[in-house]
Order: C-alpha cells, then sequence, then structure tokens
C-alpha cells in the first residue's frame, strides 16, 4: 500500500502531524508513506525515519509525478483548495480531518464554545482510522540530525547547569507578549535564561536580554530550526506563545507554560504529549475578556488597540508557576 500525506504549513502543524506517519508506518504492514509539504518546511520532513518519500509543492510537474506514484489513499491533513485540486487529479480514496470552521467562526464571532474538546491530533487520527490505525499513545515525534546537534560550547558558561528557555517570537503580533512584559518576566525568573527565535526576533531579543546580559542569553538567529529545537530538548522548562517551538517543547516531553494571547486553548492546539506521558503543560491566558478570541490565526497588532490579551497577562503567576514545577 502506498499513502500520500499532505500538510503545506506550519512548523507546529507539521510537528501536530507526526502521530499520523508513526502510527501509519508501524501499524500498516508494508506501507509506503509519502510526504507532500512546501520547500520551506523540508527540514521537518527529510529526517524523519517514517517517511519513505517526501515531495514538494514548489516542484516542476508535481501533479504529474505525484501521478506516477500510484497512490492507493490520500491523507488530507490540510484540507484547503489546493488538497482539493490535488484529490480531484490523482482520483485515489482519501480522508480530510475537520478544520471545524464554522464552530471557530462562531467562537470568534459571538464568544459562543461549540468546539468539540478534541484536540487536532485526536483529528488528524481520525483520518487513518479506516485504515486501521490507532493512536499509540506515545505523543509527537521531533528528529534533529547529529550535525545539528549544540554543544556546551554553544552557550556561555554561565548557562552550562541548566537554563530555562522561553520563546519570544510568533508568527503574528497578537500572539506575543510585548516586549516591556517580556522583559518583566526576564527580571523576575531568578535562573538562567534563553530566549529562543528566528533570525527575525534578534533584534527584540537584545531589548529583552539588555535585563540582565549575564542571565538572559539571547540566542535568537543564531541558531538554524534544528539548533533551536535541540536548545529546547536540552531546557529544564519552555515558556512559549502559541507557536510553533512550542509544540516541538511537547515532542520532547518538556513541562510548558504556554502563554495565550489573542488565540485560545479551545482551537484544540495546547501542548500535546500524548495519552501514555504523566508530563503536563499549564496555560496562561486572560479570562474573562470580551474580545478573545479575536481570530483563529492572528493579526499584526490588536484590532482594537489595547492589546489587553497579553497587556493583562499576570507575570507573577507565570514566575510563580516556575518554581511550584
Amino acid at each position: 500500500m502506498k499513502v500520500l500525506v499532505i500538510r503545506f504549513s506550519s512548523i507546529g502543524d507539521i510537528v501536530l502531524t507526526t502521530p499520523v506517519i508513526r502510527c501509519l508506518k508501524q501499524q500498516v504492514e508494508g506501507v509506503q508513506v509519502h510526504y507532500l509539504t512546501k520547500t520551506a518546511h523540508r527540514p521537518l520532513v527529510d529526517g524523519n525515519p517514517y517517511i519513505d518519500q517526501c515531495h514538494f509543492l514548489e516542484d516542476e510537474d508535481l501533479i504529474e509525478k505525484l501521478r506516477l506514484e500510484n497512490f492507493d489513499h490520500l491523507i488530507d491533513l490540510h484540507h484547503n483548495v489546493r488538497t482539493l485540486r490535488i484529490k480531484r487529479a490523482l482520483k485515489v480514496p482519501s480522508t480530510a480531518f475537520p478544520k471545524l470552521n464554522i464552530q471557530k467562526w462562531i467562537l470568534t464571532a459571538f464568544k459562543i464554545d461549540v468546539l468539540p474538546k478534541v484536540h487536532i491530533v485526536d483529528r488528524y487520527m481520525e483520518t487513518v482510522a479506516k485504515l486501521g490505525v490507532k493512536n499509540d499513545g506515545k505523543g509527537l515525534d521531533y528528529f534533529i540530525p547529529k550535525a545539528d546537534e549544540v554543544t556546551k560550547n554553544d552557550l556561555p558558561l554561565s548557562h552550562s547547569a541548566g537554563y530555562i528557555g522561553i520563546v519570544i517570537g510568533a508568527a503574528l503580533g497578537t500572539k506575543k507578549l510585548p516586549r516591556h512584559k517580556l522583559q518583566e518576566l526576564c527580571r523576575q525568573i531568578q535562573h538562567p535564561l534563553v530566549l529562543l527565535g528566528g533570525g527575525e526576533d534578534k533584534v527584540e531579543g537584545d531589548f529583552i536580554a539588555s535585563v540582565d546580559p549575564i542571565k538572559v542569553y539571547n540566542a535568537c538567529g543564531k541558531f538554524n530550526l534544528h539548533e533551536s529545537a535541540d536548545l529546547v530538548r536540552g531546557a529544564k522548562l519552555i515558556i512559549s506563545h502559541d507557536t510553533g517551538l512550542m509544540h516541538i517543547a511537547a515532542a520532547f516531553q518538556k513541562p510548558i507554560l504556554s502563554i495565550w494571547g489573542n488565540t485560545v486553548p479551545a482551537f484544540g492546539m495546547t501542548p500535546y504529549y500524548g495519552a501514555r506521558s504523566k508530563q503536563t503543560a499549564q496555560s496562561f491566558e486572560v479570562r474573562p475578556l470580551y474580545c478573545r478570541p479575536c481570530s483563529k490565526i492572528g493579526f499584526d497588532r490588536c484590532p482594537l488597540g489595547h492589546f489587553k490579551c497579553m497587556e493583562r497577562q499576570n507575570i507573577e503567576k507565570i514566575v510563580d508557576a516556575i518554581h511550584t514545577r
């Protein structure tokens, strides 16, 4: 049997598909698992031992190449117009996960929660149920190539005995604590800290780290994705917005303090450890707040201008949670 799994983006969403890949490969005898995503996300799939072959949306003659594979089944974990075109072109049996867009719209527009209390991973798993595949309860996967593992020399000596990771970035502004709140958080935590994010977060990280350049090390922009993931793996605890590194932290079974702005845990995207894990995450959100959630994804800035969902975050409670874990 040959199966094509589709998920185009983003980092966190692709990591959340890994239980489907692993369970499919391990539970269906002789199955060949192919994965279609964007070229930008190649590092996330290339090293996955449960994927037999990767395909990329930007490939020339993509549809013709996929036709030549003669797939038996297609698992659509993105479920949009582009995946619909691919399914129509390949004309093979397929299953797609329920996006629940109407229920999410009701929650964002009217603040009425009619969403099922089901994590997105479990909704992903429903797509392979007809193939006899069940969730093994082992959580998420993330694979770091040996060449991308960080060493003790990559961090300051002050952080060699252990550190807490703070993910300062997010895809959109309304998912991120403002700079002054992040600075306040860093001032109050009495542990070595590593700021995590991409190159776009480096300048912001420098401002945040300036509160205590010895205690706070800005790793943003200094490491690639796999190296940043290895820094996550080496942390004692991760503090994160609703972003991809949060899900990578869950893949490594790290204790997580997740901070939520305009998005909400009710969307089903909380840290996922798997049924076999005893690890737990703690969420911090401003409730009640009449305008939240304002979007299922987010905005560059608060549409109402006050940004209460992050400005009212209680930093003392977050710091207290570190010491009680």
